[in-house]
């Protein structure tokens, strides 16, 4: 993992190596070894070296998913929506994000707890769009999350008379807040159609609203509309971040500007999301395959590993992989302020790092983003293989140190067809202690007459410092956003799920 100019020592110490001990970093000065490569990045780089090494530790009893019993799962009872004829029907629900409050602890709106999902009809792949989901405050069961609705109308792109979302065809994952003032505001992404006749192309751009509730009795949340409606980034012209026009006609070029989550860090606002390099900061091409920064490890691994990519048949595809975590900093009205470089790019690895989420837990900032096996570039894995990696920082905006060494937090490997295959892991703090609860979805959308794409058990994920591990035995409930304060037992990662 290479790491900016912050670590180095200046004249006799040539590379410093960085420890998290405690409550924050340490640098300890040592000699350079003559195979060690230079570190030019502007920011951190999941390499191919890390994925490898990913490979190896995967398997380790505190970084796998738990298993979970197929015949216990249920869908959520109140995911009902119309299909096309107007019949009222189960619907899949996949990546779901919560409402949350500034530091990203799960926000009470007026004794609910709220969950924003994407749900759609299971066979209609195109019926992707926002629904809002509520739960008394307390209650964890599966039966006690309710249905808004979706949240926007089909004419609400139109009335908001911007010029991105006029053409809006889908509605794609994103995050939420509740702002000091006690107003809902929601982050997504607009997604366009892709009809080249029309010249549109599938763009992704992060979008905001304020979501109006009412309550009409004691035990309904409704959605009463939305206001501020707006487009906030499209990536722009290109240099800091890949925008759509530079994939077009590029053979295996997977573009993404998506998943926006907002954090606020000493009263300023940000937004992270999932991208792609731009043409100033890393870009893709054929050159890239000769950046041993990419790469990782020492001169000599750089050198195999360079040999070993040339005739591999993943080739092609690491030529074009450029996947980034974006940042831009927000004006008080949420409109683009500042922005700024990526925090972690994983070129020639893979062109999709999704579903962002950074939190401050116990005096570190803590980053993780999912990816699939099936869209990494490095031979050794597997189109099965899924992972939630993660990163550590003293400070938002970097430099970030991989967690567990090489980033690896959270890996499963089902079959797509499983019934209890999971996806979207999100990581949410809980005020206090050491214990995060994972939340995520399971089962593919489409697949099965019965089993709808639903919430998957919940579970506990320990952190402390850079290492992380599985709690034990701490299934949730499907869907559980928080646990008890009192029940938030310490778990040395040390001492657990060791093989």
């Amino acid at each position: 993992m290479k790491f900016n100019n912050l670590f180095r020592k200046a004249a006799t110490v040539t590379v410093a190596t960085t420890l998290l001990l405690g409550g924050g970093f340490q640098a300890f000065a040592k000699e350079k070894d003559s195979g060690d490569l230079e570190d030019d990045s502007r920011f951190t780089q999941i390499t191919r070296h890390d994925m490898l090494n990913i490979f190896k530790q995967q398997g380790k009893e505190k970084f796998e998913v738990p298993s979970f019993d197929a015949s216990s799962i249920k869908n959520i009872p109140s995911a009902k929506g119309r299909d096309g004829s107007g019949k009222l029907i189960d619907f899949d629900v996949w990546d779901t994000w919560p409402l949350q409050n500034a530091d990203g602890t799960i926000a009470n709106y007026k004794g609910y707890n709220i969950v924003f999902g994407l749900a759609g009809d299971p066979k209609r792949a195109e019926d992707t769009f926002i629904y809002l989901f509520y739960q008394k405050a307390g209650n964890t069961s599966l039966e006690g999350w309710k249905n808004a609705g979706r949240v926007f109308k089909d004419n609400d792109k139109i009335l908001a008379n911007d010029a991105i979302l006029k053409n809006q065809a889908e509605e794609w994952s994103g995050s939420a807040t509740l702002t000091s003032d006690g107003e809902v505001r929601l982050f997504y992404t607009s997604r366009q159609p892709y009809e080249p006749e029309n010249k549109l192309y599938g763009k992704q751009t992060l979008a905001t609203a304020q979501v109006n509730l009412s309550q009409p009795d004691d035990e309904t949340l409704k959605v009463n509309g939305i206001e501020d409606l707006k487009s906030i980034y499209d990536a722009g012209d290109g240099k800091i971040y890949q925008n759509v026009l530079q994939s077009v006609g590029v053979n295996l070029d997977n573009h993404t500007f998506r998943d926006p989550h907002y954090i606020e860090d000493q009263g300023k606002k940000y937004i992270i999301f999932e991208a792609n390099t731009g043409t100033e900061t890393g870009y893709q091409g054929e050159d890239s395959l000769h950046k041993s920064a990419y790469y990782g490890g020492n001169n000599e691994f750089f050198t195999k590993e360079l040999q070993n990519l040339l005739q591999s048949p993943k080739k092609n595809g690491a030529e074009v992989a450029n996947g980034a975590l974006g940042i831009v900093e927000l004006n008080n009205d949420y409109t683009l302020k500042k922005v700024m470089d990526p925090l972690i790019a994983s070129n020639l690895v893979t062109d999709e790092i999704e579903r962002a989420n950074v939190f401050k837990m116990n005096g570190l900032w803590y980053m993780f983003t999912s990816t699939r096996g099936s869209k990494v570039t490095v031979d050794a894995v597997g189109d099965d293989d899924i992972y939630m990696l993660g990163y550590v920082s003293t400070s938002l905006t970097g430099p970030y140190k991989p967690l567990n060494g090489t980033g690896l937090v959270l890996h499963q490997n089902l079959d797509r067809d499983d019934i209890t295959w999971t996806y979207a892991h999100f990581a949410i703090p809980q005020g206090k202690g050491n214990n995060v609860v994972v939340t995520s979805y399971m089962t593919n959308r489409g697949l099965f007459p019965d089993h709808k794409s639903t919430f998957a058990p919940s579970f506990l994920l320990n952190i402390k410092g850079t290492k992380t591990s599985v709690v034990k035995n701490r299934i949730l409930e499907q869907g559980q956003i928080t646990i008890d304060p009192t029940d938030d037992k310490e778990v040395p990662p040390y001492d657990y799920g060791k093989k």
